[in-house]
């Protein structure tokens, strides 16, 4: 569930600069120094791609402008920006600093622990230290996009900087009757979404398994709430059992309209079976 994010203002050519700026061999920080405009032209590209969601035509180069390699690149990612001493540090604290609350854009569930090249550095080495290419995320969704690479509009997963889908209700769920009842939730794209942005949410979601994560948050959330829809129920029956998820549905509707708690309290509220005692089925 990609949270739209402001995108970072920070200049792809200077956070290069500032990441090479202790390299002490002087042959490898020339042949860096050499590549300074690729990085500064990289970034433009990406941005314009991005905003048209062609990110999937950016050319993949392994060998930077004939002279810094791949794994060079990643070094001075690893070491340069990542690293607590590195000089690009405070750029990878104040990326990091986007996530909102905290979490993870991608997600929307788990903390935000580690930075994700939405293009993989591994086959986009001159997008290693670009901000725009940089994401705050989770663990679990940095490796569940690893393998990501793109060769259609249709496969490009959504960028939190650049496509923010939470103004739609997309994401909904279903009760399953089961010992204890369970929930399955899934992608309902809103009609005037063209077949691209539809193909990529639903591409999004099961790439980073949100439907596993969320099946997982509810049932939690099931078991802490049990006892009190119990109660409920002996006072007042399954409409005030209803009533009740239907008000805590609408309270976590003015937090995130596409967050699971709403889903979920929606899709206990409209199940009859649910509300008239499935919820203390075990």
């Amino acid at each position: 569930m990609s949270s739209c994010l402001e995108p970072p203002e920070l200049a792809a050519g200077d956070v290069f600069a500032l990441c090479i700026s202790r390299v002490r061999n002087p042959e490898l920080r020339a042949r860096l120094a050499l590549i300074s405009t690729n990085v500064t032209q990289a970034s433009d590209t990406f941005q314009d791609l991005a905003a048209q969601i062609r990110l999937h035509e950016f050319v993949r180069e392994a060998v930077i402008g004939g002279v810094v390699t791949t794994s060079e690149m990643e070094t001075v990612y690893t070491q340069r920006m990542v690293s607590k001493t590195a000089p690009g540090r405070p750029v990878y604290d104040a990326l990091m600093s986007l996530a909102p609350a905290g979490k993870c854009p991608l997600c929307a569930q788990r903390d935000a622990s580690t930075l994700d090249h939405h293009l993989p550095k591994a086959h986009y080495p001159v997008l290693a230290v670009t901000p725009l290419n940089l994401v705050p995320s989770c663990k679990d969704c940095n490796k569940a996009k690893l393998a990501n690479l793109p060769t259609s509009a249709n496969e490009e997963t959504l960028h939190p900087y650049f496509d923010d889908i939470d103004g739609d209700r997309w994401l909904f769920a279903s009760v399953q009757t089961t010992a204890p009842a369970s929930l399955r939730f899934f992608v309902e794209p809103p009609d005037h979404w063209d077949e691209v942005l539809a193909a990529r949410m639903l591409l999004h979601f099961e790439t980073l398994g949100l439907g596993g994560l969320y099946a997982a948050q509810g049932a939690d959330e099931l078991l802490n709430i049990r006892h009190q829809l119990q109660i409920i129920d002996d006072a007042g029956g399954a409409a005030t059992v209803r009533s009740e998820l239907l008000a805590r549905a609408e309270s976590a509707r003015a937090v995130r309209v596409n967050g699971w708690r709403v889903s979920a309290f929606e899709a206990f509220a409209e199940s009859n079976w649910f509300c008239e005692g499935g919820f203390m089925a075990v």
